[in-house]
């Protein structure tokens, strides 16, 4: 628009935009998807059907509701596409507009899928009847002629169009595809093509090919003599493959042969079906298909069956190039493959996983896991559930390692959702994709939570190892499972569900927390191409205050960390009676003793009470705005009696004795033989000073 200001003075304003109508956004919608709207749209809440993509079998179809915010759904029944819709009324909905725009497209939604079935049943009555009457197809039939290829047990409609039949699993004939002399391809109108399909040859044979249209898979079938399966849609490989995986089992060879389109669509759906269900590609090496290859002369059966040539190799040769296992932790966490951790509910999976993945993401090369090398890069932690929790873990080992968030490579998703599906599998791709880099791990937390199918059942565990399987080609690094282990106490220390699942896996660890609900120790139970390394014991450090974090009564937020730990010694019934904070107290006595203890002749003799007071203060910080002076005086009075109360109670049970002056703390009772080795170090730094 010209610049008018000149001659209408600043006053001017240009006129605010033409908002569309209802309608008019919905054509747009329609457009923006690939899809020619209809000339004339109706807000009536009723399915209608159009013709699109310059197609006359109506496969275009919406669904729209005009009353209050207009919504629906609109799709395309030929190319698989459904999309809901809601108009743009110029201001954020109210949350009764936005109730009712969500009732609006699940209606849309329940309207189309009614209208689907009932359309589809129709057609697969239509199409059967059809077929019946058809005529055998000959090799003389143009398009075959065209394309070089023989019938197969194919007919002819009335008009002489080729008819190819498309089937479920089971044989029932869903709808037909027919084909014209010059090669043009239309389906029986609003016939259901998705997820069906059409074989060529004994498909009890291995391998089984897997290719888009007919004279693809007649060639390949004429080529190999092996079976093929007419998917009818580089948009159907995923399912059509995942439905044979399903059926045929892991040990059949399935391979896609996938047209070299320029779209670049055939390779895509074929790689993600390869990757979800462990099948194999072969990619037409120049434009066109495995028919177009052919035909311009070139040798398909040696591009199917390549040569074997370098598949055997010598020992001389095998063990020439050194290979050492690449690891994020070493000994304990391999950069590739499958890892499982597991344990009972509450034993501090979670708390273990989580500061492995905080280790490994943090760009600080002094923070590594148990003092061992630690690879660092970005890891996708898949969360499923306890979100709330697991931001105050975060916030809190942040806070304990002094680790700017910033500095930590570390995403984390906002639900759960089923991974070993195809949509599932896609949505979390797709999120990975649009962050762009490098990953080294993906962590599943936990696995039920993105697993849809029976634990127990092998089948169902091998989707999902073959879809974990697939996001590690995809992106080249680890996947770790978090799992529950079984409910009795021989179950404690395997994975609950089915045996497929240890099989499947290329590390194992237990997570195993002891009674005081503090110690915890990871023992590795399959390392698969490395020695299983010994037990490593970890300490759950609680009462970590979170800066800023304060429940609905006011009350300071406090969450836990792990940190390494030692193999603990039985403990007395008296210490399980301590609470959280008695338990701090207890903890910083035995700091304050082992590093700043007095000692006497190479005896320990106590540690000041004031030195035992700052490293309690050190773990409960106040937790308020230093410029409120009111609230640092009220909550330096509040830790002060804390400390007090925890004094007295320590020792009233014998876990600490006083001096007669009361400056200095010694150990007591039970406790005193276990502090002695907390106080081990500081004798041996006396003995060498003496010496």
């Amino acid at each position: 628009m010209a610049n008018l200001i000149p001659i209408f003075g600043d006053a001017w304003q240009a006129p605010p935009p033409r908002v569309l109508s209802p309608e008019e956004q919905l054509s747009s919608a329609m457009e923006d998807a690939g899809i020619d709207p209809p000339d004339e749209i109706v807000l009536d809440g009723r399915i209608h059907r159009f013709n699109t993509g310059g197609k006359k079998d109506k496969s275009g179809w919406y669904v729209a509701f005009a009353d209050k915010i207009p919504a629906g759904r609109f799709g395309d029944w030929r190319n698989d596409i459904t999309i809901p819709w809601t108009a743009d009324i110029g201001r954020e909905l109210t949350y009764e507009e936005n109730e009712a725009r969500k009732r609006h497209v699940e209606q849309a939604k329940v309207l189309r899928d009614r209208e689907l079935e009932k359309l589809h049943d129709t057609v697969a009555l239509a199409a059967k009847r059809i077929w019946d009457s058809g005529t055998p197809a000959t090799a003389e039939h143009p398009y075959l002629r065209m394309k070089g290829v023989q019938p197969h047990g194919l007919r002819v409609s009335g008009d002489g169009k080729l008819m190819i039949p498309a089937c479920t699993f089971d044989g029932d004939i869903r709808t037909i595809q027919y084909i014209d002399a010059e090669g043009g391809k239309l389906y029986h109108q609003g016939g259901e093509a998705g997820g069906n399909i059409w074989i060529l040859g004994d498909d009890s044979q291995s391998p089984l090919y897997v290719a888009e249209g007919f004279a693809t898979a007649a060639t390949i079938h004429e080529t190999t003599g092996k079976p093929v399966v007419i998917a009818f849609s580089c948009h159907h490989l995923v399912s059509v493959v995942g439905e044979l995986r399903k059926r045929k089992g892991t040990m059949t060879d399935i391979c896609i042969v996938a047209d070299n389109d320029k779209s670049g669509m055939g390779e895509k759906w074929a790689r993600i079906a390869c990757d979800k269900h462990g099948a194999r590609m072969v990619l037409i090496p120049e434009s066109g298909d495995a028919n177009d290859y052919a035909q311009s002369g070139h040798d398909l059966a040696a591009l199917l069956a390549p040569p074997l040539e370098g598949w055997l190799i010598s020992v001389k040769d095998f063990a020439r190039v050194p290979a050492p296992i690449p690891w994020l932790i070493k000994g304990w966490l391999p950069a590739g493959g499958l890892t499982m951790v597991h344990g009972p509910s509450g034993c501090g999976k979670t708390f273990a996983v989580l500061h492995w993945c905080m280790c490994i993401a943090t760009n600080d090369d002094m923070i590594q896991w148990n003092g061992l090398k630690t690879k660092k890069g970005r890891i996708i932690y898949l969360a499923g559930e306890g979100h709330h929790g697991l931001r105050s873990r975060v916030a809190a080992w942040l806070k304990y390692y002094d680790v700017d968030p910033a500095d930590v490579d570390l995403f984390i998703s906002a639900s759960g959702c089923d991974l070993n599906t195809s949509e599932g599998w896609l949505r979390v791709k797709s999120h990975i994709d649009a962050l762009g880099g490098a990953l080294v791990l993906i962590v599943v937390d936990t696995l039920h939570r993105f697993f849809a199918g029976d634990e127990n059942s092998a089948q169902d565990a091998k989707q999902m190892v073959d879809a974990c399987a697939g996001l590690q080609r995809e992106y080249g690094c680890a996947v770790l499972l978090v799992h529950h282990t079984g409910v009795n106490e021989e179950a404690q220390h395997r994975a609950r569900g089915s045996s497929a699942w240890k099989g499947a896996l290329d590390t194992e660890h237990s997570v195993i927390m002891k009674g005081n609900r503090e110690d915890i120790q990871i023992v590795c139970r399959k390392m698969k191409d490395a020695e299983e390394p010994e037990p490593v014991w970890l300490r759950l450090m609680k009462g970590i205050e979170l800066p800023g974090w304060f429940d609905d009564d006011g009350e300071q937020v406090t969450s836990a960390v792990i940190v390494k730990g030692e193999e603990p010694m039985e403990s007395t019934p008296k210490e399980k009676n301590l609470n959280d904070v008695q338990r701090i107290g207890l903890k910083t006595f035995r700091i304050a003793a082992e590093t700043f203890g007095q000692l006497k002749d190479g005896r320990f003799d106590g540690v000041s009470v004031d030195i035992w007071r700052r490293e309690f203060y050190k773990l409960q910080p106040l937790g308020v705005d230093e410029n409120d002076k009111e609230g640092v005086n009220k909550a330096q009075e509040k830790r002060k009696k804390a400390f007090q109360r925890v004094q007295d109670k320590l020792i009233n049970l014998e876990y600490v004795k006083p001096s007669e002056d009361g400056k200095f703390f010694f150990p007591a009772g039970a406790m005193a033989e276990i502090d002695a080795m907390c106080f081990e170090s500081r004798l041996k730094s006396y003995e060498t000073e003496k010496l």
